[in-house]
């Protein structure tokens, strides 16, 4: 473009020579000196007007820069104050957890002092030892050296809702381990351990881990339950259960992730000191629920009013039942029979859920989901596992617990 304009420049240029030539009669070296400078006049003028015109441009690029400059930098220093900001909350968060994890430390440790002492006494009382059958007493060692050399294994297996079958819950089962390995299944030592009445001690071992791996799941944002089995002696030790009922006090955050599991036919049979201690647990937010259920014929009103929010029954059992007509079914405001398929949404009335346990094989599993039941558990969902060592690691119980287990043989 500009070079067309210089050739538009040298013909005005010439143009001006020629009438110069042709009209004033100059002659030809005054012609062609007025159309030089007419040139190069009409040039100047288009420099002058081009390098005007890149001044202002380049004015206006200057001051976008420096807009974007100081864009640049407000947003910098914002940048800056919300680092600072996020990096004092998460100082102060580390702080709270720090101290709140000192905290329960020593809580623990204070609780456990209490249990070991209180273990002690136990197994120095006569009537203890004189209560147990030699080859109970074989047994009892062997679970208080498991306990002493930190041979307690908790396995946990998935309670899954259906038909998705996600897990949803898990149940705990505590598995103790003799020095080679094989494993002191509770239906060896727990008629003894019951006559010793020690089950307060190993139902507060099974409870202080499930609530740590709890913890644990919640810290890892693992939305699922635990079902830990208390034994109903235990709710009614006047030396356990106040231990206990501390020990759950200072972890009542974790109530809504923690449901205490017990025999139906001890709950059936619950004396005054039993029911007033779970109606304390309730208080704190901690739900119920019950398994070996033999069969539908639940009160339901007294289930919800204790707090019991779940019901385990063995899957073949709660099948049969529900098929026939003329079989058990819940007490409940209903007056009517109430039909198979119309008991889980009684059941639902009164909060309460039933879990079919015992599954074993996909034909149980179909003649379940016909009638509607929530939650399945058993081998054909998930057989109960080990938790994995580094977690077994994190919530095993403190040395001084140990320490004190050490004094006794």
């Amino acid at each position: 473009m500009t070079f067309v304009l210089f050739l538009l420049y040298i013909a005005i240029g010439g143009g001006v020579g020629y009438c110069v030539d042709a009209f004033a009669g100059l002659g030809l070296p005054l012609s062609i000196t007025s159309g030089a400078i007419t040139t190069v006049i009409l040039a100047q003028i288009h420099v002058l007007v081009s390098s005007s015109r890149s001044h202002r441009e380049i004015d206006e690029r200057v001051e976008r820069v420096e807009r974007t400059t100081r864009d640049t930098a407000e947003r910098v220093d914002v940048i800056g104050a919300r680092t600072e900001a996020v990096e004092t909350t998460i100082k102060h968060e580390l702080t709270e957890r720090r101290d709140a994890l000192v905290s329960e430390m020593k809580q623990l440790e204070g609780l456990i002092d209490r249990l070991s002492r209180s273990f002690e006494a136990k197994l120095a009382e006569p009537s203890v030892v004189s209560s147990v059958a030699p080859q109970d007493d074989a047994i009892l060692r062997d679970v208080r050296d498991a306990l002493k050399d930190g041979r307690v294994d908790l396995h946990l297996q998935p309670i899954v809702s259906l038909p998705q079958r996600r897990v949803a819950f898990y149940e705990g089962f505590t598995r103790l381990r003799r020095p080679d390995g094989s494993l002191i299944l509770p239906a060896e030592f727990l008629d003894a351990a019951r006559r010793a009445n020690l089950m307060g001690i190993i139902d507060n071992f099974t409870l202080f881990r499930c609530v740590q791996i709890v913890r644990r799941l919640a810290e890892r944002d693992r939305r699922v339950g635990v079902f830990c089995n208390i034994a109903a002696s235990s709710l009614e030790d006047t030396t356990f259960f106040p231990m206990f009922l501390q020990f759950m006090t200072e972890n009542r955050d974790l109530s809504g992730a923690v449901i205490f599991e017990i025999r139906a036919d001890r709950f059936e049979t619950s004396s005054p000191t039993m029911r007033e201690n779970m109606a304390k647990l309730t208080a704190l937010g901690f739900r119920f629920s019950i398994d070996h259920a033999s069969d539908l014929s639940l009160d339901l009103p007294r289930l919800q009013a204790s707090s019991v929010r779940f019901v385990k029954m063995n899957g073949h059992n709660l099948i049969e039942q529900l098929r026939d007509p003329h079989g058990s079914r819940p007490v409940s405001s209903i007056n009517r029979r109430v039909d198979g398929t119309e008991v889980t949404a009684v059941l639902s009335r009164y909060g309460v859920t039933m879990i079919a346990e015992k599954i074993e094989d996909e034909a149980s599993v179909v003649e379940i989901l016909e009638y509607d039941i929530p939650y399945g558990q058993g081998h054909i969902f998930g057989a109960p596992r080990p938790i994995k060592a580094s977690l077994m690691e994190e919530t095993a119980p403190p040395s001084e617990l140990m320490q004190r287990l050490s004094n006794f043989g």
